[in-house]
């Protein structure tokens, strides 16, 4: 099959488009023709993550199609079965953080990026029917990441001011549409003018420019803060939240240090909390929602795997508007 690789190299020069051999099925596994997989900001990372002295990975983490063989001892799953993988390996239930040895489909693993798949039978869920194959492609990791920081880490009501800096990625989309699908009065930022616009497409009340004076424009009124961008915004993001509100992290792409009053934050009683992915229970609820309320990903560009190049320079220079989908053609 074929498969976009990484090996020798760190970076975009260790990356290839070429043949490799199919992987066995294992007794509680299955084989998935992917008909579309999804790149993420994590590919990127996996580049130099990734050693040179490791043998070659397929990339990719989000995919979805159509199960084609089957272990000997799955009996929930069906050859010919239309599917979605759930990218997190080794989380099922619920649970304050991920239990040791919680890996990602595409790194340490083989990802997506590629003809097949082989995955754990636990990660296969039935692909949302009112999705398209790109759609459903994409969604997994950003949505699961988003469905997770918002409602077990920000537990979201109906009616709470939600703020998501830095719209236009595949998790701060998704954030605002399950946010805006659940009640909550939604607040953005971007310096792009289009992602602003698309934001209020989408259901945000207001679209604030990232050079304004947040607090100036919307006051520090937020009940919720879900912030990925890091040290550029983390000030300006709590000086937006109420007293007592909420702040969940699950990105830093500006930074991992910032530098913050602590007798402001204590005194404003304000919490902060980390998140990252989601367990396989997470996963169920995440797809009963979006079936529900018939929420799509937001999708930017298609490509042939053949282009990855392509898509990766645009995802790296954040071109992007939702999600960048590879189309896989059998």
């Amino acid at each position: 099959m074929k498969a976009v690789i990484h090996k020798g190299e760190a970076g975009m020069n260790g990356t290839g488009y070429q043949e490799i051999n199919d992987f066995p099925v294992g007794d509680k596994e299955v084989k998935v023709q992917l008909k579309a997989a999804g790149l993420n900001h994590r590919d990127l990372f996996i580049l130099h993550r990734h050693q040179s002295t490791e043998p070659a990975l397929v990339l990719g983490s989000d995919g979805a199609g159509i199960v084609v063989e089957i272990g000997a001892e799955v009996t929930d799953i069906k050859v010919g079965d239309e599917v979605v993988i759930n990218p997190g390996l080794g989380w099922e239930k619920n649970s304050d953080a991920p239990p040791e040895g919680f890996e990602i489909v595409g790194f340490p693993y083989h990802g997506t990026f590629a003809d097949h798949i082989v995955i754990p039978a636990m990660n296969a869920f039935p692909k949302p029917p009112h999705m398209s194959w790109e759609e459903a492609g994409v969604f997994s990791l950003a949505g699961l990441t988003a469905y997770r920081a918002l409602f077990t880490r920000g537990q979201v009501k109906s009616g709470m001011k939600v703020f998501i800096p830095g719209i236009g990625g595949g998790v701060a989309t998704s954030l605002l549409q399950f946010a805006v699908a659940a009640g909550a009065d939604v607040y953005v930022s971007s310096r792009s003018e289009e992602k602003r616009e698309k934001a209020l497409s989408l259901g945000a009340k207001e679209a604030l420019d990232s050079g304004e004076d947040w607090q100036a424009q919307i006051g520090g009124e937020m009940d919720l803060v879900i912030e990925s961008v890091g040290a550029a915004t983390f000030n300006q993001s709590l000086a937006v939240l109420r007293k007592g509100g909420t702040l969940v992290i699950f990105g830093s792409s500006t930074g991992d240090e910032v530098r913050v009053n602590l007798r402001q934050f204590f005194y404003a009683q304000q919490n902060i909390l980390g998140s990252t992915m989601g367990s396989a229970e997470e996963y169920k609820e995440m797809l009963t929602f979006m079936n529900n309320h018939k929420i799509k990903p937001v999708m930017d560009q298609v490509y042939q795997l053949a282009d990855y190049q392509k898509a990766f320079a645009r995802l790296e220079q954040a071109k992007q508007l939702g999600k960048i989908v590879f189309q896989i053609d059998k």
